[in-house]
């Protein structure tokens, strides 16, 4: 193997469910689940004579986007049929949209990364496009052993199809990339952000290339990407394989591959197609979609505030890093909830604090939501308060106090009272506990006056432990150091 250093050169394709009432072309009930085939009708069935009409809503929902990526917004587009045929496409086709989309030229920004960039510093990722179309329906192949099964409840669900350019060079960038669109969107309230669900999923689009060549190597799509971490590990693995074959000297054609997340791997699926395979033409039953300056500014003046404001004014509000800011910001209830109890309890910097340490840790434990948990935002804030105030101390808190609040055990203050939970603040008393323990344990502290450091944590422990773990640790250190220093 020779030491040519190569390039990694990827652009994702994510598919955006819109959050819309009904379907793209047609007043069928767009939801998931439901008896398979029962939210149907002639015209996500393609049966003859039956016409589509464009969802005016879901047209709001992808101007919304186009703003929210800096696009421009098209004053005219036009709908085109894409041509390909699988069981779960009752027409044969599926409209999409043409030459031209409805939102074009856009680009979000993300932490570059360094390790192929050479230092931390914001990347403008740009976006080719974003237009709308209609998703197919559902095939099962393990149903029956004999049978393959088709539900098109989902057909003509309305869709975003967001074309990146290919600006990123590593799995990292390309999952910042994916995090930051999947937070825009669900933001915007347009999509549920369901990766499980397919709801909102990508393909990439990744080739490589020695370092310092200007043409781009041969390119293989992937799909079935369905997390984060997933579209890391699947890109990580592409490249290493397609590394391995340059170095072979082998070639290989463009092609559509498939990731299998069980061993890692991805596997070949179909050689690729070309815009030509597809056999585009325009859609005869759909006019050209127009839209105003007037229902531009309409959509602006109902968006919400969107992350990258939002990051900053966490930023500047309550004093958090970026990093902490990004991380309160994963979705739209979680960063509601932080900014209430933050609000509420006057310390933005411990409200994140604990939201990024027990809450979460709880919320990961037990599978669910912030808006699931049944945690009040009074309550966090109140128990923040307390620990701010020393009415009990941080390790109370955690261990004792906020299980309780999880299990509905009442406030944080009627807990403390009812299990006289209030920390020990008497010089005096924590005085006398800690000679006691420091007698009990004579060779330990004699190691560590002899320049153990580690032995001061060790001791620190025994008097919180005698104390029941109710004595105010700040007081325990500065009298602890005052005694150590007297002998």
């Amino acid at each position: 193997m020779n030491s040519v250093a190569y390039e990694a050169i990827i652009g994702l394709e994510v598919h955006v469910q819109l959050l819309t009432r009904s379907k793209m072309f047609c007043a069928c009930e767009n939801s998931y689940g439901g008896e398979p085939n029962s939210r149907t009708c002639p015209v996500c069935l393609a049966l003859p004579g039956s016409l589509p009409v464009v969802n005016d809503e879901a047209v709001k929902m992808a101007i919304a986007l186009g703003l929210g990526i800096h696009g421009e917004i098209r004053e005219r587009s036009t709908f085109y049929r894409k041509q390909y045929f699988y069981p779960d496409l009752p027409k044969g086709y599926q409209i999409t949209q043409g030459p031209v989309a409805v939102v074009e030229n856009g680009w979000i920004e993300i932490p570059g990364d360094p390790k192929v960039r050479g230092e931390i510093q914001p990347v403008r990722i740009g976006i080719e496009r974003a237009h709308l179309e209609e998703d197919s329906g559902k095939s099962s192949h393990d149903l029956n052993a004999k049978s393959s099964h088709v539900d098109l409840n989902r057909a003509g669900v309305p869709l975003v199809e967001i074309v990146g350019r290919p600006d990123l060079r590593s799995p990292q960038e390309a999952s910042d990339y994916l995090k930051d669109l999947h937070r825009l969107v669900t933001f915007l309230g347009i999509c549920d952000g369901n990766m499980e669900e397919g709801s909102f999923r990508c393909d990439a689009n990744v080739s490589v290339r020695p370092q310092g060549q200007m043409a781009f190597g041969t390119r293989v799509e992937v799909k079935n990407i369905n997390s984060f971490r997933n579209v890391k590990l699947a890109l990580e693995f592409e490249i290493r394989r397609q590394i391995e074959l340059y170095e072979r000297g082998e070639t290989f054609e463009q092609e559509t591959r498939g990731w299998d997340a069980a061993t890692g791997e991805t596997r070949a699926q179909r050689s690729k197609e070309a815009a030509m395979d597809y056999r585009y033409f325009p859609e005869p039953d759909l006019p050209a979609l127009t839209i105003t300056g007037d229902e531009v500014e309409l959509v602006r003046s109902k968006l919400p505030e969107l992350p990258e404001a939002r990051k900053a004014r966490f930023m500047g509000d309550y004093g958090l890093s970026e990093y902490e800011a990004i991380t309160v910001l994963q979705d739209r209830a979680f960063a509601d909830y932080f900014e209430a109890v933050a609000r509420t309890c006057g310390n933005g910097k411990q409200a994140a604090n604990w939201m990024l340490g027990e809450v979460s840790r709880t919320l990961n434990e037990q599978g669910t939501t912030i808006t699931k948990l049944g945690l009040l935002y009074a309550f966090l804030a109140e128990l923040i308060q307390l620990v701010e105030s020393r009415t009990i101390n941080l390790m109370t808190a955690k261990e004792v106090v906020f299980p309780a609040l999880l299990k509905g055990k009442g406030t944080p203050r009627q807990i403390v009272e009812k299990h006289g939970l209030a920390q020990v603040s008497d010089r005096g008393a924590i005085e006398a506990l800690i000679r006691e323990v420091l007698a009990s344990n004579a060779a330990q502290v004699a190691q560590l006056k002899a320049g153990n450091e580690k032995l001061k944590g060790y001791l620190v422990g025994q008097i919180m432990k005698a104390g029941k773990g109710k004595v105010d640790p700040q007081l325990v250190n500065e009298i602890l150091n005052a005694l150590l220093a007297e002998a």
